[in-house]
Order: C-alpha cells, then structure tokens, then sequence
C-alpha cells in the first residue's frame, strides 16, 4: 500500500507547489498595487483620488446598497440574456461558413465590412429599432458577442482533422452525421474560447449603452449619477463600481476557463 501511496503524493506535490506560487504572486501584485494606490491618495498627489481604503469599504457597502443591487442586476440580465442569444446565432452560422466553402466566398464581403464596425456607434440605432432600453442592450450585445464566436468556430472548423471526415464518409455517414460526430467536437474548444472572449464584450457593451443613454438601470446609470457628484465622494462611488464591474468579468472568465480545462482536458494533454 504504501509503494502506491508515495508516488501519487510525489506526482501532486509539484502541481501543489506550481499552484502556490502561482497564487503567492498573484498576491503579491494585488498587495502592491494596493500598497501604491493607498500612498498616492493619501499623498494627495493625484487630485481626487482616494485611498485604496475607503474605495474598498466603499466597495463592500454596494452589496448591500438596493439601488446599486437594482442597477447590477439590470447590467446582468442584459448579459445573461444576450450571451447565449450570440451563440445560438454565431454557432450555426460558423458552422455553415465553416463547412461550405463556397457560402464563405460569398458572404466573406459583408463579414469584413460589419466586423470592424465599433458597436458603441450603433447605440442610436439600436435605440431607434429597438424599445425598451433592455432590448437595444441585447440587440448590440448579440451584434459584438456574435464575432468572436463566428470567427472561432470558422477557424475550428478548418483545424477539423480531414482523416476523421473521410473516416466516416466511408462507413456510409451523410454529411450531417460528420458535422455532429466529428466537426463539432472538434470545433467545440475553439467556440468555447470564443464565448469566453464574448463574456467580456457583453458586460461592456451593456454597461456602455447604459452610460450613454443616461438615466438606464443598470452600473452605466450608477456611474453616470455618481459622476455628478463633486468631490473625492463621488470618485469613490465611481471607482467602487467600476471594481464592482471588474470583479465580475473577472470572476466570469475563471469560471469559463475552468468549464473549458474540465471539458477539453484531451485538449490540454
């Protein structure tokens, strides 16, 4: 038992101590940074800015504030909403382009002539077509989120392995079949990045529709009336949302990375 036993705990310890270093520094920046910023505000160096302190317990009273909790959770509808919208619409869309290359030549126009449109440009538009506030959130949502989840999932259908596709058009499998049964599959780490990459996009554009339409719920109205305050109060209130925001696409992305490693783990070996 014990000649079994030890070359497991040999086998962790490493990965153990890789991890523990990996956090140690981590904390280490985060310690700094917060060591700088709290001398910087009480220096008075920089105008306006407060101490690391009290933006943090600033911070912290937001997860009890309604209003703050009211304007969250308009931010995160929004974004729970058009994410999964994007990629029911990417998805299959990056699969057609994907697979046929001829429907790839033909719209290959149109894709490089929307893409690079910022979408922060088309909040009067969304605002004209689309009443309430939350659905112009969601249209340009779904209209930034959706690129990042076309373009990798044409690239992970191009990655497909040609052998496998043969593979199963041999043993008699239609076209259909070789897209769920092998394409996909395959594809599937590249649309999961993808969607990881469009996390990010929904929470901004969300918040940047609301910051621009003025008076909306959700972090973008929280800012824009904590803005018109006057003073290191109101550059607290800012910033503590801002943390707020942050901390969110933070925790997000973690826990994309960790479905992704625990869903494609043949991918990381």
């Amino acid at each position: 038992m014990t000649a079994t036993v030890l070359p497991a705990r040999r086998e962790r310890d490493p990965l153990a101590r890789a991890r523990l270093i990996k956090f140690s520094r981590h904390a280490a920046g985060v310690a700094g940074f917060l060591l700088v910023w709290q001398v910087l505000g009480m220096s008075g160096l920089v105008k306006w800015l407060p101490t690391a302190a009290d933006t943090l317990a600033r911070t912290v009273t937001l997860a009890v504030d309604p209003d703050f909790l009211t304007d969250l959770q308009g931010t995160l509808t929004a974004a729970a909403i058009g994410l999964p919208l994007s990629i029911l619409v990417a998805v299959p869309i990056g699969l057609l382009l994907g697979t046929v290359p001829v429907v790839e030549e033909m719209t290959r126009v149109f894709v490089e002539f929307l893409r690079p449109i910022p979408s922060v440009a088309l909040i009067p538009l969304a605002l004209f077509f689309f009443q309430p506030e939350l659905n112009a959130k969601v249209a340009l949502i779904v209209f930034a989120a959706s690129w990042p989840i076309l373009i990798n999932t044409m690239y992970g259908m191009r990655d497909v392995d040609p052998v496998g596709k043969e593979t199963l058009r041999s043993f008699g499998f239609g076209s259909a079949a070789v897209i769920l049964r092998v394409s996909l599959p395959s594809a599937a780490p590249f649309i999961a990045t993808g969607v990881r990459l469009a996390a990010s996009i929904t929470l901004i554009l969300a918040i940047s529709v609301e910051y621009i339409v003025g008076g909306a719920v959700g972090i973008g109205g929280f800012l824009i009336e904590a803005s018109t305050g006057i003073g290191a109060d109101a550059m607290i209130d800012v910033i503590a949302a801002l943390v707020w925001a942050g901390a969110i696409g933070l925790v997000v992305n973690i826990l994309l990375v960790r479905a992704e490693r625990r869903l494609f783990r043949w991918r990381s070996a």
